[in-house]
């Protein structure tokens, strides 16, 4: 297991980050339903062998099958006998957590009051990691950073983040954090697989810029990255995508990745969802990549890609199939910088 860098902080964290929004039951939500279904005992399971291959970095949010997701995450810490010490915790907070007009968002009196709820869920006394998980285009930027930052100077968070942001809201909030020495965002949680980089249009340039982590979620795009569907899959392509059509994916270019993994997989003797994880982390922007699973084979597939090294030749063969459609200004910055730099300037 590789650890990282969490943003530009002295804390390092694994590759691989264990997310647990399987963890718990749906509940009657019809999301969670799709995605949850891990109880205690499975939960137990799936952490175990994640801390014993190397895991050190845990991922969960209190909208998680409305909070089960990190009370029975807690409880696992609990029943394992870990040390606090030994893991990094990141959680976060935005979604609706009940049926009130204030139950949701990124103020500062829901802020407050979501912190309580997931120290007391989770039976710890501080969280490494609160991210926002969501944008707000009501409450004030100032005011979510002001929160953010109390809550560090409290000793209740270490450090913060940001999930589902545009790139200038990132930049402005850093800017706001700089001038009046807030805790800063230090992680980016976002959606990026090698069907779909269009992260490295505008948020990849901004973490290499600010020297910010990059925590990917769903980089097997929901499942469909899984080998399970499409052009030449073996199965008949059940399960949370077949029911979940979530996050969105242009099919037609994703089934061209998935036949270049699938001649990849087999040239490497492992299956088309290790390389397609493999792919993201190899990426040099990557800090680390969540990965959820319900099963101890899906598990095992997944920490499989820490140990996969693709070549050259492999890396240019699934750049070349997943290649972004040149868009404005990328293509104008890249035909402007022609004679400024040794080599032309590559947005994406």
């Amino acid at each position: 297991m590789k650890y990282n860098q969490l943003g530009r902080t002295g804390l390092f964290v694994s590759e691989i980050c264990l997310g647990t929004m399987t963890f718990g039951e749906a509940g009657g939500q019809a999301q969670w339903g799709k995605i949850a279904g891990v109880d205690q005992s499975a939960a137990d399971r799936i952490l175990q062998r994640s801390l014993e291959a190397g895991v050190n970095f845990i991922d969960t949010a209190d909208v998680y099958s409305f909070g089960q997701s990190e009370r029975i995450l807690g409880q696992s810490l609990k029943n394992l006998g870990t040390r606090r010490e030994d893991v990094v915790i990141a959680t976060k907070v935005f979604g609706s957590t009940g049926d009130k007009p204030n139950d949701r968002g990124a103020s500062r009196g829901h802020i407050m009051d979501s912190v309580k709820g997931s120290l007391d869920r989770m039976g710890l006394d501080h969280i490494d990691l609160y991210q926002i998980h969501g944008t707000d285009s009501v409450t004030p930027v100032e005011e979510t950073l002001r929160a953010l930052d109390d809550l560090v100077s409290q000793g209740l968070v270490r450090y913060v983040g940001v999930s589902n942001w545009q790139a200038w809201r990132i930049a402005k909030a850093l800017g706001i954090s700089e001038a009046r020495d807030y805790a800063r965002f230090e992680t980016i949680q976002s959606y990026y697989s090698i069907a779909g980089r269009d992260l490295e249009r505008e948020i990849v340039p901004l973490i290499n810029e600010e020297k910010l982590g990059l925590m990917v979620w769903s980089p097997l795009a929901g499942g469909l990255l899984s080998g399970k569907y499409g052009p030449g899959a073996p199965g008949n392509g059940e399960g949370r995508r077949a029911e979940f059509n979530f996050p969105p994916v242009d099919e037609d270019r994703a089934w061209k990745c998935v036949e270049a993994m699938r001649a990849i997989a087999e040239k490497h003797g492992t299956s088309v969802a290790t390389v397609a994880l493999a792919y993201v982390l190899a990426k040099p922007f990557v800090m680390s990549i969540i990965i959820g699973a319900k099963n101890g084979d899906q598990l095992e597939q997944n920490l499989a890609a820490t140990g996969l090294t693709l070549d050259a030749d492999d890396l240019a063969r699934l750049d070349e199939a997943s290649a972004l459609a040149p868009e404005y200004p990328g293509w104008m910055l890249t035909r402007q910088d022609t004679g400024r730099r040794p080599e032309p300037f590559k947005p994406y």
